[in-house]
């Protein structure tokens, strides 16, 4: 661990996050008397607890402490995460990183809205978000190694935590409603789009973010800037997908609205500010074309992907979310988009 980076010795109970945060803060801010900390609890998040911590003397010092989901450990390669958050902090990406602890994180709050279903499209917004991307993609945390696509890995690294039985008899049945062929055909689902996938030419494999939900994204200093977080899941992989998973996630979380997904002239649009910030050059329509043509493609790999996810965090996760029907949301809008992108 980086010296510059303390690691805590110290395990935060979701039971009792500002005893905890406090005990962080000891360590990081021991400057700040306790009586002026004020602490917020966020509750966007599906995979962690994160616990916002204020103090009033110090208003723009805002430190955030992050307690890992339970078991997402083994979804999550932590020590990569660590990697990735320092590497993106020294290239100007991502907030400082403060300190870890047996199971979280402690990191600057950057202030900002997060995306919502109408900013993403706004016209003030978009540019800034495809050209952020751009730049994002354009760098290389180890360039000496070969870029190998983690979507594959990951696809059956997350089919092999999905469970034959759930431990929760209800979840079991809701489970077997849902998906009444059982995991069998969502592995094979996932084989076909695999082997369908990688006969795609021409397909980058950048340095992505691989989770550019709307609640990543934050619009800050008066609409002038966009700042991603949360790289939990920052690896190499295809370019398409990176652009594809955020096109997908226009719909939202908590109750999807699958028709907001982009159509073609605002697909063309975004897509164009993106070449021509990756690139560096003016793009013709024929680049944006192939562009689009294969983020459609890996935009349904991306439901499919957060889907199966999801049938993991169903067994693990101590979140009150319904993974069930998220995971039935995301497989019904792949098959929707598979239709479409992948079998005319």
């Amino acid at each position: 661990m980086d010296s510059k980076i303390p690691h805590i010795p110290k395990t935060l109970h979701e039971s009792n996050l500002e005893e905890g945060a406090t005990h962080i803060l000891q360590h990081i801010r021991p400057e700040w008397s306790a009586d002026k900390v004020q602490f917020k609890l966020f509750t966007d998040g599906i995979t962690n607890k994160l616990m916002g911590c204020f103090h009033d003397d110090h208003p723009t010092d805002g430190v955030l402490v992050r307690v890992y989901g339970q078991q997402t450990d083994l979804l999550i390669n932590r020590a990569n995460e660590i990697k990735n958050f320092k590497f993106l902090q020294k290239a100007g990406f991502a907030p400082k990183l403060y300190a870890t602890f047996n199971n979280g994180i402690a990191y600057e709050f950057v202030s900002g809205e997060t995306l919502s279903q109408d900013s993403c499209k706004h016209p003030s917004v978009y540019p800034l978000v495809a050209r952020t991307m751009a730049q994002f993609h354009k760098l290389s945390s180890d360039a000496d190694s070969p870029k190998v696509p983690v979507l594959w890995k990951k696809f059956r690294q997350f089919l092999d935590l999905v469970p034959e039985t759930y431990d929760s008899p209800d979840t079991q049945i809701r489970f077997e409603e849902c998906f009444p062929n059982g995991k069998s055909k969502i592995t094979s689902e996932v084989s076909s789009l695999e082997s369908i996938l990688k006969h795609e030419k021409n397909l980058p494999v950048v340095l992505c973010h691989n989770d550019l939900l709307l609640a990543n994204i934050l619009v800050t200093g008066n609409n002038e800037n966009v700042t991603f977080i949360d790289y939990e899941y920052a690896d190499h992989n295809y370019q398409a997908f990176d652009i594809g998973n955020h096109f997908a996630e226009f719909a939202g979380v908590s109750q999807p609205d699958f028709s907001l997904y982009p159509d073609e002239e605002f697909q063309n649009k975004w897509l164009r500010c993106y070449l021509e910030a990756y690139l560096d050059t003016k793009v013709l329509d024929k680049d944006v074309d192939q562009l689009r043509d294969q983020v459609n493609k890996f935009a349904c790999a991306a439901h499919l992907f957060w889907g199966v996810w999801a049938l993991v965090q169903a067994q693990l996760s101590t979140i009150d979310f319904d993974f069930i029907l998220y995971a039935k949301n995301k497989y019904q809008a792949y098959l929707i988009m598979k239709e479409k992108y992948l079998c005319s």
